[in-house]
């Protein structure tokens, strides 16, 4: 699995198992596997130490205290189309984590954008004060 131009993920890495899905399903909800649980374990892995750190730092409620990240599949009706889908979800939730975000500098209004701000105020006030009441 391609994750960026530098790294790559071996499948061998990536343990699947099928299960029976949850919710209504009719004849086949109790005996056919549909779904798909993923466990891939973060620190065992061979993605470079930057993709692990980011990832067992994340808050994500799929990661355990054991840093294995647990996806389940079960949006589609067949088996193969869940096992894509849970290992696209993952090779995107991996490339999530390596946009690095960057830091915000406080800014402050300029004198100009102050004064214009504080002239529009007063000018609208006139405005609404001129609608009141005639008194003759």
């Amino acid at each position: 699995m391609i994750i960026s131009n530098a790294v790559t993920l071996n499948e061998d890495e990536v343990e699947l198992s099928a299960i029976r899905s949850q919710g209504a399903g009719g004849q086949n909800v109790n005996k056919v596997s549909s779904a798909i649980h993923l466990r891939f374990d973060i620190k065992a892995s061979s993605l470079p130490d930057f993709y692990k750190e980011r990832l067992l730092a994340s808050k994500d409620k799929r990661i355990t205290k054991d840093g294995v990240l647990v996806i389940k599949a079960q949006q589609f009706r067949t088996q193969e189309k869940n096992r894509d889908d849970a290992l696209k979800r993952l090779v995107e939730f991996i490339k999530t984590v390596a946009i690095v975000q960057k830091t915000r500098r406080a800014t402050k209004p300029t004198k100009g954008s102050k004064r214009r701000r504080l002239d529009e105020k007063s000018r609208r006030s006139k405005v609404k004060s001129m609608r009141g009441r005639v008194n003759d």
